[in-house]
């Protein structure tokens, strides 16, 4: 089975941008969370969400400027 075989995972990439980071980066966000919500709030979640919000930002900014 291929990731393109769930439907929650196909729409996002049929509806995406191309882009592998941007969609792995949209799909990873729902597991954060869902991490967070599984091992509560410390410092080691709160760490894994500053790390997703920064490579988030900083992506779509790269992407921003380099296009």
């Amino acid at each position: 089975m291929k990731s393109r075989d769930i439907p929650v995972v196909s729409a996002v990439l049929e509806a995406g941008a191309d882009d592998r980071v941007f969609d792995s980066l949209l799909l990873t966000g729902p597991l954060v969370i869902g991490l967070i919500v599984v091992l509560g709030r410390s410092l080691v979640t709160e760490a894994v969400a500053i790390a997703y919000i920064a490579a988030f930002v900083g992506y779509t900014l790269y992407r921003g400027v380099r296009t």
